[in-house]
């Protein structure tokens, strides 16, 4: 991608709040314009799914599960996408065996000639999937039970202010865990999905304002996004970005 110099970015965050997700006993209808709906599954939920989510997947996701060399990374990642497609279906009335996805130039996937965006993101114990109407999502979960030096990680892809922030905390490490599912929604409503260098983005204020310089999130991200951040259960913490603020968010368990 050539280079496209640098441009300014305005990240707004709210939150966290405590999320509720309804249990419901069918899918419910598209979400409206400027609406957004996240499905939330803890993955022992979903278990009992493992073989019927496996027959639904095409060549291209089956091919990605074998990748994996663990059964529990293979799981997740059945349990995720099959769950992601039973609800593509069902929105869209459609088998979901059959629904072809297409990929964006760094992996995202998208449906060719629908209106229909969404976002998945799993951890080790959860999944979450976003859906809106013409409106590009990023939706990132992280568990509290995840082993990870905080410190550490937050010294070498957090700046300054956002250590101070982390560390002056009253519980590091879920602010750290709330900071990086902030950092991961943004770049995954971008389309750009990972960046080795996430000091470029900052999240720890209402309002963030930066410049950017990485040539594709320069091209390819919104001159500004919209991110909440919710606590779900006393483990999960998820983010959701979006380029406009949404008019309203709804949780669902699935």
């Amino acid at each position: 991608m050539p280079e496209v110099g640098t441009r300014p970015l305005v990240v707004f965050c709210s939150g966290p709040t405590t999320g509720i997700a309804n249990a419901v006993t069918h899918t419910p209808a598209l979400p409206e314009r400027g609406h957004v709906h996240v499905w939330y599954a803890p993955l022992h939920s979903l278990k009992e799914r493992l073989g019927a989510y496996t027959e639904l997947l095409d060549p291209v996701e089956l091919d990605r599960m074998n990748r994996f060399r663990f059964d529990t990374d293979r799981e997740r990642f059945i349990l995720g996408h099959g769950l992601l497609r039973t609800l593509l279906g069902r929105y869209l009335t459609r088998d979901a065996s059959l629904i072809r996805m297409a990929r964006g130039p760094f992996g995202k996937p998208f449906l060719e000639r629908k209106n229909l965006r969404f976002n998945l993101s799993d951890t080790k114990d959860a999944v979450i999937i976003a859906f809106a109407i013409d409106m590009e999502l990023g939706a990132d979960i992280e568990t509290m039970t995840r082993e990870v030096d905080h410190r550490a990680v937050s010294e070498h892809y957090f700046t300054m202010p956002e250590v101070r922030n982390i560390q002056e905390a009253a519980e590091p490490k879920r602010r750290f865990l709330e900071l990086w599912t902030r950092k991961e929604a943004v770049l995954k409503a971008s389309g750009v999905g990972i960046m080795e260098d996430l000091r470029v983005l900052r999240v720890d204020a209402d309002r963030n304002s930066m410049l950017i310089e990485h040539d594709a999130f320069v091209a390819m991200a919104s001159p500004q996004y919209h991110v909440q951040t919710w606590h779900i259960g006393a483990d999960h913490l998820i983010s959701l970005a979006s380029p406009e603020a949404p008019v309203k968010v709804e949780l669902f368990l699935a």
